[in-house]
C-alpha cells in the first residue's frame, strides 16, 4: 500500500478505535492479516469454548486455523457432514460460549458497531450470552456514520453475501438492494424473497458491560 495513503487510513482507524474505546469497548489495531490470529490468541483463554459467526474474514485472518488447533472447545459450524439440525444446535450451544467471534457489517467513526443478520443468531450472541465477544473488521469497513452503515450493506454486504450463500434475491441478482431501485432508503426496506438475509438490525453503541466486546481493525480490506 502506498504509504501516503496508509497515513490517512490509520487516522481514521485511530479516530475509530477512540471512539469505541468511549463506548466502553475495547478496540485494537493491527496492521496485517497476518497478526490477527495472535491477537486473538492473547483475547482468549487454552480450554475455552469458542464459537463463530458466518464470516469470510475469519478464514481470511487465519482464526479458524487458530480455533481448530486443540487449544479450544470449538464450536464449529463449518465442519463437514453437519445437518441443519446440526447447525442450529451449535447456534443455540453458542450462547453459552466463552468467547464468540464474529465479524460487522460496518463500523462507524463514532465507534458505533452495525450488523445485519438473517437467521439473526450472530447479532443476538453480539447483545448478550457469550461472556466476551471478539469483532474482526477490515478498514474497508470503517464507515462515517450509521447512514453510510445502512447504504453499505444495501451495496456491498449483503449482495455479495447473497452470491456467497447462494440465496435467490433480488440483490443478488442486481447487486445492490431493491430498495436503492424503488428509491426506498430506509433501514429495513427490501425485497421479500423466503431468502432475505436482511431480517434483524443491530446497532451495539454505548456497552453497559465495559470490555465485553472486542474490536480487532486491520489495516487491510478484509470480507465483505
Amino acid at each position: 500500500m502506498d504509504s501516503n495513503l496508509k497515513t490517512i487510513i490509520e487516522k481514521r482507524i485511530e479516530k475509530t478505535v477512540k471512539n469505541l474505546e468511549k463506548n466502553n469497548m475495547q478496540a485494537y489495531y493491527v496492521e496485517s492479516a497476518a497478526g490477527v490470529a495472535g491477537k486473538v490468541r492473547e483475547l482468549m483463554e487454552e480450554g475455552q469454548t469458542v464459537a463463530v459467526g458466518g464470516s469470510m474474514t475469519l478464514f481470511e485472518c487465519g482464526v479458524i486455523d487458530l480455533l481448530r488447533s486443540g487449544n479450544y472447545r470449538f464450536l464449529d459450524r463449518y465442519r463437514e457432514g453437519l445437518t441443519r439440525e446440526d447447525i442450529e444446535r451449535i447456534y443455540r450451544e453458542s450462547f453459552c460460549a466463552d468467547t464468540y467471534i464474529c465479524s460487522a457489517n460496518a463500523i462507524t467513526e463514532n465507534g458505533e458497531l452495525y450488523n445485519v443478520d438473517g437467521n439473526s443468531n450472530r447479532v443476538a450472541a453480539i447483545c448478550y450470552g457469550p461472556r466476551s465477544v471478539i469483532i474482526i473488521a477490515g478498514y474497508n469497513k470503517i464507515v462515517k456514520d450509521i447512514n453510510e452503515a445502512i447504504d453499505r450493506v444495501k451495496r456491498t454486504a449483503a449482495p455479495a453475501n447473497t452470491v456467497r450463500l447462494d440465496c435467490q434475491t433480488y440483490c443478488r441478482e442486481k447487486g445492490e438492494c431493491m430498495s436503492l431501485a424503488q428509491g426506498e432508503a430506509g433501514m429495513t426496506a427490501g425485497c421479500s424473497s423466503p431468502a432475505r438475509i436482511c431480517c434483524s438490525y443491530v446497532v451495539s453503541a454505548y456497552q453497559r458491560v465495559k470490555g465485553r466486546i472486542k474490536v480487532i481493525i486491520v489495516g487491510e480490506d478484509l470480507g465483505y
